[in-house]
């Protein structure tokens, strides 16, 4: 596995064709305008336009997505793209983030995954699509200039912050809940964190890329957990970010949250020393606490004690079937029935790395029905040379009776694929 990470290709060929969000978020805001400028039906069939296409890129990122980690060659790095996707989680239901959600991904995710914590942190916070799914384009600073002149002229709704993109960055993305920090460090960090923006239609920056904007900033010193700021502008929230990417909250963070998802829902509390010291001596170099992750012997137990979420599994389920080609469903329809869409959770904290959020009856249910769709698409395969070799060594006595019992080799291979032995890792 560490061979991986000097073979690992940020920018597969699979994502040769797509988009990035500069592109599609500009295309987005001049759609926009134009409806903004049309007669009401002209107005309401362009909005509806945009959801659609919206929609429809969204399918065909996740199909690329899939089709990514079925071709990798280096799957224990994709894996971790998709650790630290979920751990940086946006949710694809604003057109916003529906249409940059794939972009998002392979912008702020990919290039950083073997890279510092504190690189991915500024670019997964500074991407437009956590900006626009936690409404910090709407933060504004109360005496800023954008509020000053508001102010001046009366208006109805008066300029405000929203902190939602500060407190998720102190209780998800760095320090954790319950380490310390306080509701007014969050309203200090909001403070500090205004004239985080995209850029606009017509004025400084592009729509659908990040833009400081001072005009929305928040004059003044901060003080955030017990520090003061007093830079100037954008340099202040970046100067509170690195501090909290180097706390040592976060590497405890960082390193509960890796242990959980590699190794147990209930992560050993020695690896998680283990890590969370990788990442403190390192100063937050990631391939280094990956590193102690593989030399961790708890790593490498033998029993299988991960439950598979619903896209672990169907990935896996492709990849066990040779499957390089997605056919029907389309892979999007395909999570959503299973409970989990991609870039789609229902919190910004992301989806639950237990099994308890995945071994529920009806979860289990529907993915009974899944595999026997799979199972219709594939070719004449006996399910026990499959399972031999899917599972050399450690295939139990209760899966290859199951097997033998099947009425058919189709119906051997979807129980196959909702077996005890294929629904953990």
């Amino acid at each position: 596995m560490v061979a991986q990470f000097e073979s690992y290709d940020a920018n597969p060929a699979v994502f040769s064709g797509a988009q990035d969000s500069a592109t599609l978020g500009a295309g987005y805001a001049e759609a926009m305008l134009e409806a903004k400028n049309a007669d009401a039906a002209a107005k309401i069939a362009a909005r509806k336009a945009a959801r659609q296409e919206a929609q429809a890129l969204y399918r065909d990122e996740v199909d690329l997505r899939a089709r990514a980690a079925l071709e990798t060659s280096t799957p224990f790095v994709e894996r971790l793209v998709h650790f630290w996707s979920n751990h940086f989680a946006i949710s694809a239901e604003k057109p916003q983030v529906t249409l940059i959600a794939g972009a998002f991904e392979r912008e702020a995710i990919r290039p950083h995954v073997l890279g510092r914590f504190e690189d991915m942190l500024l670019a997964a916070e500074r991407h437009p699509a956590m900006l626009f799914y936690l409404d910090q384009v709407r933060s504004i600073g109360p005496n800023s200039r954008v509020a000053n002149r508001a102010a001046k002229r009366s208006a109805k709704r008066q300029p405000g912050i929203n902190e939602n993109l500060a407190r998720e960055i102190v209780e998800l993305h760095t320090l954790g809940v319950r380490s310390g920090y306080s509701q007014a460090d969050v309203t200090e960090f909001a403070l500090a964190l205004t004239g985080f923006s995209t850029g606009r239609t017509k004025g400084r920056g592009q729509p659908g890329a990040f833009t400081f904007r001072p005009g929305l900033h928040e004059p003044g010193q901060r003080t955030i957990m017990g520090k003061t700021y007093d830079q100037r502008g954008e340099k202040q929230a970046l100067a509170v970010l690195g501090d909290l990417a180097a706390a040592e909250a976060t590497a405890t963070h960082i390193a509960t949250k890796l242990a959980r998802h590699f190794i147990a829902d209930d992560p050993p509390a020695a690896v998680v020393t283990r890590l969370a010291e990788a990442f403190r001596r390192s100063k937050g170099n990631l391939v280094a606490v990956y590193r102690a992750l593989l030399d961790s012997p708890e790593a490498w137990q033998s029993a299988a004690a991960k439950f598979k979420a619903p896209w672990e599994w169907t990935i896996s389920a492709l990849r066990g079937l040779s499957r390089s080609e997605l056919g029907k469903p389309r892979l999007a329809q395909l999570l959503n029935q299973l409970g989990q869409p991609v870039w789609r959770p229902r919190s910004p904290a992301g989806y639950d790395d237990a099994a308890g959020s995945w071994a529920a009856p009806d979860a289990l249910v529907r993915r009974v029905e899944a595999a026997q769709r799979l199972a219709a698409q594939v070719g004449d395969i006996d399910p026990r040379d499959l399972a031999r070799k899917l599972f050399a060594g450690s295939l139990s006595d209760l899966t290859v009776a199951e097997i033998e019992r099947a009425e058919s080799r189709r119906t051997g291979i979807a129980l196959l694929l909702v077996s005890p032995d294929f629904q953990r890792r």
